[in-house]
C-alpha cells in the first residue's frame, strides 16, 4: 500500500509539473529585424500633478541657517619623485683593414698588389663592374645635379628675437668621485662638438694634501654625471690640461710636480709621453696650450718658477724652447715673474700673452733673434696675481685681464692703463673668458661660489647676470665653443654644466660693429689721457731739473735725508710766520679801535707778569 501512494503520489506531481510550464511564443516579420531605434521630439508633457497639502506645512521645522564654503575643484597634492636613471656606455671600435684571404698578408705591399692584379683580370669581376657602373654614374649625376648641403638662407640678416630677461640653467654637476675631494683647477672641452669634458683635479694647499689623496683627474660625458667616461693617472696631480683642437684623441695636462704629459685615449689611462724631472718646471704647472703648427705636436707651458718652455709631444725628454720671464731681458731666473697664465691665438701664430703672480702681463714675440727681444712690452694694471688672461676672438687686439677684484679690458696700444674695467667686487676673481658666439659677453667666477655674465653694450657698472652655482669657492671656467654650454670648476671637486640663454649666446644685430666702436673710442681716451700724463711727468722733471740748478754750487752734492727733514721744517715756520705776521698788519691797518684795545691787554698782562714774578720771589724766600 505504501509503495502504490507513493507511486500515485509521483504520478500527480509530475502532472502538475506539465500544467504549470507555461510557453510564450512571440511572433515578428523578418524584415523588421536589426531595425534601428528612431527618435524624435515631442513637446513637453504632464504627467503628474500633486497640489500642495496646506496641513501637512504645520508639521515643518524651520532650520537655523548657516553659511558654508565650498570650494568648486578638485584637490590636488604635489609629490616629488626621483626616477630612475639611465646609465649609458660608450664603447669604442677601433676597424682595421680586411677582406683579404688568408693566404694573403695586408702588411706586404707585394702580396696585395699581387692579388688585386689576379681580381682584375677575372671576368666575373669585370661583369660585376660593367653592371654597377650604370648605376654609380646614375647616383653621380644626381649628386651633382643637387647640392644636399646647400645653404639657401645664409645671405639673409638674423632676426633678432625677442627680448627676454638673461637667465642660465644647470644642466649637469661632476662630482670628484673619492672620499678626498680636490679642487677643480683646470676645464677643457672635447673639441668636436664639445660631447665630452676634461677636468683637472689637485689640491693646491700643499698643507692640506694628504697621502691617501687621489692623483687621478677625468674625462667626463656631459650627458652622464654619474661616472666618468676616462680616468686620467699622471705620476702627479694636474693642475691644467687642454684637448688638441686638431686631434681630439690627444690631451697634455701640466702636473703639480712640474712635469707635462701627453695622453692618448685610445692607447689608455696612462700618459704616452712624460717629460723627466730634471728637464720639467720647478713650480706646478698652471697653464699650458696647443700651438698652431703644421704638426700638430706642439705646445707651450707656464709656470710660477718664472719659465716658458715649448714642446714637442712626440718627443718630451726636452723643450725645444725656453724664455725666461726677466723684466730686465737679461734672461736672470733669479729675478724672473712666476708665470700663472697665458694666452696664444692663432690667428697671431708668432705672438703670445704671459700673465705673472705680480700682477704683470708680458707680451712677447716668439720669433725674436734674443731672449732681450722676445718680451715686446708689459702691462701694468693688478694689484695680485693675473689668474686669466684671453684675447677677444672677434677684436684680438684687445684682452681680458683677471686679477685681485676686477675685471679689465685692454688694448695693445695703450701700455699704461686698461681701456675699460668693472668696479671692485666684493670677492676674489678667479677665472674669465670670453663668449665664443658674442663679442661683448665675457664670464667670471669668483671665490664666493658667484658666476657673473657680463654685457658690455647692455651694461659697465654691473653683471648683466649672476648666478650662485655653490657655496664654495669657483676656481675654473670655460665655455664651450657654441657659447651655449658653460663649465665652472669649484673648489669642493664639482663641475657643474650651465647652459645660458639664447640672448646671451646668439650674435646680436651690429654688435660687433657697436662694440668696434666702442673699443676705438675708449681707446682713443685712454691715449688723451696718458699724454696728458706724459706732459705734466715732463713738466715736473723740468721744474726739479731747474730747482736743483738753482740750489746746485755745492760741493757737498745732494743733501742727506736728514738735512732735507730739517730744511722743511724750517720752511714750513718761515711760512707759518710770515702769514701770521701779515694777518696781523691787516688786522691793525681795518681796525684801530682793535690796536689800542690790544696794547692794553700787553700792559695787563705785563703787571700781571710782574705780580706773579713778585710772588714767585716771595716763595723763593720763604722756602729758603
Amino acid at each position: 500500500d505504501t509503495a502504490n501512494r507513493a507511486a500515485i503520489a509521483l504520478d500527480r506531481t509530475k502532472h502538475l509539473v506539465r500544467l504549470m510550464e507555461i510557453v510564450h511564443v512571440y511572433t515578428k516579420l523578418r524584415g523588421e529585424f536589426g531595425r534601428q531605434c528612431l527618435f524624435s521630439d515631442r513637446p513637453a508633457e504632464l504627467l503628474v500633478d500633486v497640489p500642495p497639502d496646506p496641513s501637512l506645512g504645520l508639521q515643518f521645522i524651520q532650520k537655523t541657517p548657516r553659511d558654508q564654503a565650498v570650494q568648486a575643484c578638485r584637490d590636488m597634492s604635489e609629490h616629488q619623485v626621483n626616477t630612475e636613471r639611465f646609465e649609458s656606455d660608450s664603447c669604442g671600435i677601433n676597424h682595421v683593414e680586411g677582406g683579404w684571404p688568408k693566404d694573403v698578408d695586408p702588411d706586404e705591399m707585394e702580396q696585395t698588389i699581387r692579388f688585386r692584379k689576379k681580381v682584375e683580370k677575372d671576368e666575373g669581376y669585370m661583369n660585376s663592374i660593367l653592371q654597377l657602373g650604370s648605376i654609380m654614374e646614375h647616383c653621380i649625376r644626381q649628386n651633382n645635379a643637387v647640392d644636399i648641403y646647400q645653404l639657401y638662407f645664409e645671405d639673409e640678416e638674423e632676426v633678432e628675437e625677442s627680448l627676454e630677461p638673461p637667465s642660465a640653467k644647470t644642466i649637469n654637476v661632476f662630482r670628484d668621485p673619492n672620499e678626498v675631494k680636490r679642487t677643480v683647477t683646470g676645464l677643457s672641452w672635447h673639441p668636436d662638438g664639445g660631447r665630452k669634458l676634461a677636468a683637472a683635479y689637485s689640491c693646491l694647499e700643499f698643507q692640506r694634501a694628504t697621502r691617501d689623496m687621489s692623483l687621478d683627474s677625468y674625462i667626463w660625458d656631459i650627458e652622464n654625471p654619474n661616472r666618468p667616461e676616462m680616468t686620467l693617472k699622471p705620476a702627479s696631480p694636474l693642475v691644467c690640461l687642454d684637448y688638441n683642437p686638431k686631434d681630439p684623441h690627444t690631451l697634455v695636462g701640466g702636473s703639480y710636480n712640474g712635469q707635462i704629459a701627453y695622453w692618448d685615449t685610445r692607447r689608455g689611462s696612462q700618459p704616452v709621453e712624460l717629460c723627466s724631472v730634471e728637464q720639467s718646471h720647478r713650480d706646478p704647472v698652471y697653464k699650458i696650450i696647443w700651438l698652431q703648427s703644421k704638426t700638430g705636436t706642439d705646445a707651450f707651458s707656464a709656470s710660477t718658477d718664472g719659465q716658458v718652455l715649448w714642446w714637442d709631444v712626440r718627443k718630451l725628454s726636452e723643450p725645444t724652447e725656453r724664455l725666461v720671464l726677466d723684466p730686465g731681458r737679461e734672461g736672470n731666473l733669479d729675478r724672473a715673474l712666476g708665470a700663472i697664465s697665458l694666452e696664444f691665438e692663432a690667428t697671431m701664430p708668432t705672438k703670445f700673452m704671459v700673465g705673472t703672480e705680480q700682477g704683470v702681463v708680458f707680451s712677447c714675440n716668439r720669433k725674436a733673434k734674443t731672449p732681450s727681444e722676445k718680451i715686446v712690452c708689459t702691462y701694468d694694471g693688478h694689484h695680485g696675481p693675473v689668474y686669466a688672461l684671453q684675447r677677444n676672438p672677434f677684436f684680438p687686439k684687445n684682452f681680458l685681464t683677471v686679477g685681485d677684484w676686477t675685471a679689465r679690458i685692454w688694448s695693445e696700444d695703450i701700455k699704461e692703463s686698461s681701456i675699460m674695467w668693472t668696479k671692485y667686487q666684493m670677492a676674489y676673481l678667479m677665472d674669465a673668458c670670453w663668449s665664443p658666439s658674442r663679442p661683448s659677453v665675457f664670464f667670471t667666477v669668483k671665490t664666493d661660489g658667484v658666476l657673473d655674465v657680463w654685457d658690455i653694450l647692455f651694461k659697465q657698472n654691473d653683471p648683466t647676470l649672476s648666478l650662485k652655482v655653490c657655496d664654495k669657492a669657483l676656481y675654473s671656467l670655460r665655455v664651450q665653443d657654441n657659447g651655449r654650454l658653460v663649465a665652472c670648476g669649484s673648489q669642493q671637486g664639482g663641475a657643474t654644466l650651465l647652459e645660458m640663454c639664447s640672448g646671451l649666446s646668439t650674435l646680436q644685430k651690429n654688435e660687433k660693429s657697436l662694440l668696434a666702436a666702442m673699443f676705438e673710442r675708449e681707446t682713443k681716451r685712454e691715449k688723451i689721457l696718458e699724454a696728458r700724463q706724459r706732459e705734466i711727468r715732463l713738466k715736473e722733471r723740468s721744474r726739479s731739473e731747474q730747482s736743483r740748478e738753482d740750489d746746485g754750487g755745492r760741493e757737498d752734492g745732494e743733501e742727506s735725508p736728514d738735512q732735507l727733514i730739517d730744511r722743511a721744517e724750517k720752511d714750513f715756520y718761515s711760512v707759518v710766520e710770515t702769514e701770521l705776521r701779515r694777518r696781523r698788519e691787516r688786522d691793525e691797518e681795518t681796525c684801530p679801535r682793535y690796536v689800542s684795545i690790544k696794547k692794553k691787554k700787553v700792559i695787563n698782562r705785563g703787571s700781571e707778569t710782574q705780580r706773579e714774578g713778585k710772588k714767585g720771589e716771595k716763595e723763593d724766600r720763604t722756602t729758603g
